[in-house]
C-alpha cells in the first residue's frame, strides 16, 4: 500500500513538473505552425507572380543574400527584386520551422522555373534559409534570408 502511495505521488510530481514543459511544446508548435503558414504564403507568391502577398511578410530592414552572393538591404530591394521572375513553376520542399523564444527559422528547398524580365529563361534549385522575429505587435516579419544553390 505504501509502495502505491508513493508511486501515486511521484506520478503526480511528474505531472506538476512536466506541465510547463508540454505547454511550451504546444506554444512552440502553434509559432512554427504560423510561421510555416508565411512560407506558404510566400511562395503563393511566386506561383501566382504576385510580390503584393509578400510585402506584408518583410521587415522594413530585410537582408537578402541570393546564391550568387548578391545582397540586398530593405523591404523595397527585396519586393524589386520579386518582381523580377514570372515562374512558370514553383515549389518548397523539406519545409523545417525551428523556434527560439520569438525567432523562428525555417530551412527548404526551392526550385523554381520562369522567366526574368529580359526573357531568359530561370531556373532554381537551391536550399534556403529564412529567419523571423516576432515583432512587438505580434506579427511574424522575415527579418533575413539566405540562399544556396545545389549543384545536381
Amino acid at each position: 500500500m505504501k509502495t502505491i502511495r508513493n508511486l501515486g505521488l511521484c506520478l503526480l510530481g511528474m505531472a506538476v513538473m512536466t506541465g510547463p514543459v508540454f505547454a511550451q511544446a504546444a506554444m512552440a508548435t502553434g509559432a512554427e505552425q504560423a510561421v510555416a503558414a508565411l512560407e506558404k504564403k510566400w511562395l503563393q507568391s511566386q506561383k501566382t507572380n504576385n510580390a503584393s502577398l509578400l510585402e506584408s511578410l518583410l521587415a522594413d530592414d530585410i537582408v537578402d543574400t541570393s546564391p550568387e552572393g548578391k545582397l540586398m538591404t530593405g523591404k523595397a530591394a527585396v519586393m524589386a527584386d520579386a518582381k523580377t521572375v514570372k515562374w512558370s513553376s514553383a515549389e518548397y520542399e523539406n519545409v523545417q520551422v525551428t523556434t527560439h523564444g520569438d525567432t523562428a527559422v525555417v530551412t527548404a528547398i526551392f526550385t523554381g522555373k520562369g522567366t526574368d524580365t529580359a526573357g531568359k529563361p530561370v531556373n532554381v534549385h537551391e536550399r534556403f534559409t529564412d529567419t523571423w522575429v516576432k515583432s512587438g505587435e505580434g506579427h511574424w516579419l522575415c527579418v533575413a534570408t539566405h540562399g544556396s544553390a545545389i549543384k545536381s
